[in-house]
């Protein structure tokens, strides 16, 4: 019996890289897996058909993380297909990397909107939910750099770290309803947007990790159900940092 048996879990910007790594390592263990996008293209179409030969329930749902409105309705659909949701995984983002001086108002808001709002969006809309089954796990993806700050994004920063603080005030308020809040904190990670960057690029990060190589989707995604399983169940307001060492 897989750990997520009998659980349902709603993942956002699920289609590709760690959003996806999680939602296969959820059906793995028995989870039925809700995922989002922002559009319904070939990519998002072919995720959700790998999740359901991993024999499980499987939807994929088109909305924008980053409008209430939209994250409302995307939480009573969900509750519709599937009768309830016990896993929330915030894992929708955005990067708009520039220098302060060169950076504009939109690029600033949007990376604000998608990656802080959001959390805020789907986190309120699932409480009522998860306040009635009594029963509930949030998860929160933050970043590293929510922590150390970096150089060209401190849009992203400032993003990241209000999903920590974030994370700590709901864990507070829900605590009592059984209802746990915790982020994880990638560091440098190997996905699609990682491998277009420069050999010499990625040497120079590994020599900075004290494990000498960067992470893992997947590495992300064993955290992940470590969050959402039992395995943690005395676990809550806690920022994990998945980054090999980069920050201690």
């Amino acid at each position: 019996m897989g750990l997520l048996e009998g659980k349902t879990a709603l993942i956002t910007g699920a289609s590709r890289g760690i959003g996806k790594s999680i939602a296969h390592r959820f059906a793995l263990e028995g989870a039925d897996i809700a995922i989002t996008n922002i559009v319904d293209d070939e990519e998002f179409k072919a995720t959700i058909k790998e999740i359901e030969a991993l024999g499980v329930k499987a939807k994929g749902y088109v909305s924008n993380a980053a409008s209430f409105d939209d994250s409302q309705r995307l939480i009573n659909d969900v509750v519709k297909d599937f009768s309830r949701i016990d896993i929330l995984v915030n894992n929708a983002g955005i990067t708009r990397d520039t220098l302060l001086m060169r950076m504009t108002e939109d690029q600033w808001d949007s990376v604000i909107a998608v990656n802080l709002k959001s959390v805020f969006n789907l986190t309120k809309a699932v409480l009522q939910t998860m306040l009635k089954q009594r029963y509930g796990s949030i998860i929160n993806m933050s970043s590293v750099v929510g922590v150390t700050g970096n150089a060209g994004q401190s849009n992203y920063s400032a993003s990241k770290a209000g999903i920590i603080g974030f994370t700590k005030s709901i864990a507070k308020e829900v605590g009592s309803r059984n209802i746990r809040c915790n982020a994880i904190a990638p560091g440098f990670i190997l996905t699609e947007m990682t491998e277009k960057l420069p050999e010499n690029v990625k040497n120079e990060w590994a020599e900075r990790i004290p494990l000498r190589r960067g992470g893992t989707p997947e590495d992300v995604a064993n955290t992940a159900l470590y969050l959402a399983s039992e395995l943690s169940s005395y676990i809550t307001g806690q920022t994990i940092h998945v980054c090999g060492g980069m920050l201690t």
